[in-house]
């Protein structure tokens, strides 16, 4: 009877030691799945998170180049030269093109402006010179504000009415100082449009508003930095820098007799005044100085700059 029982009890306790095996194998197997099944779900969203990743950068690609926030490049009407960068004024036939770069908060550009206004528009009506201008924003990044910029949209919006030419004179000759960001407020651009016949539309308002040429002054900006200029004004006349020589100042007179061929011949000129010194291009320093003069006038702008060639 002993015996039996203890043949009983030891198969019990196989059974008991297989079913407790088994028992164990299928928990195990059970985990191993749940395991399977957890590192699959792991690679699935690590798939898909990268691929949301690379969406986010997707999506923000280019966001930091230009044109940026401003929108693609919208020329002007007419606009002329490499990349439709420049403005001209003049007749097309003229044999001598005068190429202007400048910036409407740029002190020493309203000095240009000011002395050479009348010979260039002289020269212009006899059909013997065509101004290419090329518009640069190098006082709102030296100085800070927008008004370089939307000064600059707000010509290439007359110019798009066929006004250019009156109202950036306009725009230079209500200058304000180089520190006061004036031109930065839609308010006055608009208000100066209102001094020229037939400017203030609908149509100017909305461009100047919507800054629907930014991205195009910011693109003949780029240009410049890129020319490595000395600063602005540059003034090149068929292509040869006229405006650096300090040793051999332009005046208005020499201007006349180059474009003229004169030879140096004493021709009557509407304005005797010297050239004004540009302002500097692209440096880390900023402030005023007097330019020299031949005559008795100065002409003070804003010298930001390392030196010519640097860049903007």
């Amino acid at each position: 009877m002993s015996e039996k029982n203890d043949g009983a009890n030891r198969d019990a306790t196989k059974r008991s030691a297989r079913e407790r095996l088994q028992e164990e194998r299928e928990r195990q197997k059970a985990r191993d799945k749940r395991r399977r099944t957890f590192l699959v779900a792991g690679a699935v969203l690590g798939v898909l998170g990268l691929a949301a990743v690379v969406g986010v950068i997707a999506a923000n690609a280019g966001k930091g180049d230009k044109p940026g926030k401003d929108g693609p490049v919208a020329a002007p009407s007419g606009a002329t030269g490499k990349d439709a960068l420049a403005i001209q004024t003049g007749k097309d036939s003229a044999k001598s093109t005068l190429t202007v770069w400048e910036d409407f908060r740029c002190p020493a550009c309203k000095a240009f402006e000011d002395n050479y206004r009348a010979t260039i528009h002289d020269l212009e009506a006899k059909g013997l010179l065509k101004v290419e201008y090329h518009l640069v924003t190098l006082i709102d990044g030296n100085m800070g504000g927008t008004g370089s910029l939307k000064g600059a949209n707000a010509a290439a919006c007359a110019q798009d009415a066929g006004k250019f030419a009156p109202y950036h004179d306009l725009l230079f000759q209500n200058q304000p100082q180089e520190t006061d960001d004036a031109f930065g407020k839609n308010a006055r651009l608009l208000e100066l449009a209102g001094k020229v016949e037939g400017l203030d539309t609908p149509a100017f308002r909305s461009c100047v508003e919507d800054g629907t040429h930014n991205s195009w002054v910011l693109k003949s900006h780029d240009a410049f930095r890129t020319g490595k200029f000395r600063g602005t004004p540059t003034v090149l006349l068929d292509g040869k820098d006229i405006f650096s020589d300090q040793a051999n100042p332009l005046t208005p007179q020499k201007l006349k007799e180059k474009v003229e061929g004169t030879g140096g011949k004493a021709v009557p000129s509407p304005s005797a005044s010297p050239s004004a010194s540009p302002s500097g291009n692209g440096g880390t320093r900023s402030g005023t100085r007097s330019a020299p003069t031949a005559g008795s006038g100065s002409a003070s702008g804003s010298r930001t700059g390392t030196g010519a060639g640097s860049g903007g």
